[in-house]
């Protein structure tokens, strides 16, 4: 039987890096963001590359779930990276043929970033809501809630990611620590407009914390987002 995973993150989050960690797996194919083109589509939302977006996927995202999310692939797991944002439209009954994640961070980070590429970014483009929707949805099957906060997996890359397979029922890949630096082939056409740091990098790296202020435009947003990441982070992952 398929593992699959959906990792559901907020943008400007690790879920790039998330996902080259999966991909290091022998036992795993990883997708880059499946259902993209059908949130541009029915959100006409505008964001960097749209029209390559749009061309490089199937933007019916009924259509994405049946063929690529619940279709065969050659690899015993299979790792979906999903901005929680995309999930719009869509009927969400196929997340129970899945083992679903939350991947989250503070929103104060998200909206400063996120702010630089898609500058009209309200708490919708955060995905805390729709994530916060998924963790009523686990816990109300009596599901017990897999959400890493990524400031927790910079901090202790190893333990957090065996912590996190041991809870997938999968056993910890060293590999999944480290990746050779530039582009991907599973990357998204979006890549050249988001992935440039990513590209740098060969593992989970902390960094140094951003000290770079909210714009004050952006205050109410982020104080809105916030409420919801503090529903979130009760639930994360700790070692």
């Amino acid at each position: 039987m398929t593992l699959r995973i959906n990792c559901w993150s907020g943008p400007r989050n690790i879920s790039t890096s998330f996902m080259y960690a999966f991909g290091q797996r022998a036992d795993t194919k990883v997708f880059d963001e499946p259902i993209y083109a059908h949130y541009l589509r029915v959100t006409g939302r505008q964001h960097p590359g749209r029209a390559e977006v749009l061309a490089s996927q199937d933007p019916d995202g009924e259509a994405v779930v049946r063929d690529v999310i619940l279709g065969d692939h050659p690899t015993p797991v299979v790792f979906f990276k999903q901005m929680a944002h995309h999930a719009v439209d869509l009927d969400l009954d196929f997340l129970e043929s899945c083992r679903n994640m939350l991947l989250i961070r503070d929103p104060e980070r998200v909206v400063t970033s996120f702010a630089k590429n898609v500058p009209d970014v309200g708490v919708a483009d955060t995905g805390l809501s729709i994530q916060v929707e998924l963790l009523e949805a686990m816990l109300a099957a009596g599901e017990e809630p897999l959400v890493v906060d990524s400031a927790a997996l910079l901090a202790s890359p190893e333990p957090m990611l065996r912590l996190l397979c041991g809870r997938l029922g999968l056993p910890f890949d060293p590999a999944m620590l480290s990746w050779p630096a530039g582009p991907k082939p599973a990357d998204g056409v979006w890549a050249k407009h988001w992935y440039a740091s990513t590209h740098r990098s060969t593992g989970f790296e902390a960094g140094v914390p951003s000290t770079e202020p909210v714009p004050t435009h952006l205050r109410p947003v982020v104080a809105e987002a916030r409420s919801l990441y503090e529903r979130l982070v009760g639930y994360a992952l700790a070692v």
